[in-house]
């Protein structure tokens, strides 16, 4: 067994990452206010959710899946260090996918 022979005169540093925490650019239910993505989100909310997964980096077929909008949603949330849970999400994606979709499409819009 060895033993340190100097003694330690600095403690290890750390570093930490700060961001700031935000909120939605648009609300849920603000569908109107980009006309563009609220008739694509309503007639062909397959092609828009496919975009918003591209986009973000995912699949295409990631909105075909089980439950992936949640996570979707979730994924760009955490991107843009937005406010909210999984649990929110659900909510939205549950209660009204359309409109969640849409605030997606319209946020990486907004957030370019």
């Amino acid at each position: 067994m060895s033993y340190q022979t100097e003694a330690m005169t600095t403690q290890p540093q750390m570093t930490v990452t700060s961001y700031t925490v935000s909120h939605w650019s648009s609300d849920v239910c603000d569908c109107c206010d980009d006309c563009r993505i609220c008739l694509c989100g309503l007639f062909i909310p397959c092609i828009l959710g496919c975009k918003v997964a591209q986009d973000n980096g995912d699949s295409c077929c990631l909105p075909f899946l089980p439950g992936a909008m949640i996570a979707l949603r979730t994924s760009i949330r955490d991107r843009y260090h937005i406010n909210g849970s999984v649990c929110d999400d659900w909510v939205i994606m549950t209660c009204c996918p359309f409109c969640g979709l849409c605030q997606m499409a319209r946020e990486q819009k907004a957030r370019g």
